[in-house]
């Protein structure tokens, strides 16, 4: 990774940071909750710039100029609301039990190959 790729990331968050700030604070509090939601899930995608967070906040914008409270938005299921945005999303935990998957059968067909 470049310098000037880490500079251009700084900006686009801090540009996305004061797009949240802008929205009501009923939105920013769902906001925060949303983003601290798919940090822990772990959408590979996430680490790679702001598209889906940014996607969320167009979608709040819009709710916020049709005076909609945020749970009209969401639903009152947050997580699912979440869950649904990246469930075509390869996630950590996915890449994780591949893993496992992968050396669990490395291990076993090792111990195979012994005892033959």
């Amino acid at each position: 990774m470049k310098i000037q790729d880490i500079i251009e990331g700084k900006k686009e968050w801090r540009t996305h940071m004061a797009r949240v700030k802008a929205l009501p604070k009923d939105y920013q509090i769902v906001y925060k909750e949303i983003q601290n939601y798919l940090f822990k899930v772990g959408p590979v995608d996430l680490t790679e710039g702001t598209s889906l967070l940014s996607g969320i906040v167009d979608l709040f914008e819009g709710g916020a100029a049709l005076k909609k409270g945020v749970l009209e938005v969401t639903g009152n299921d947050v997580a699912a609301f979440c869950d649904d945005l990246i469930k075509d999303s390869k996630t950590y935990a996915d890449m994780y039990q591949e893993s496992i998957g992968q050396e669990v059968n490395n291990s076993l067909k090792k111990v195979s190959d012994k005892t033959k």
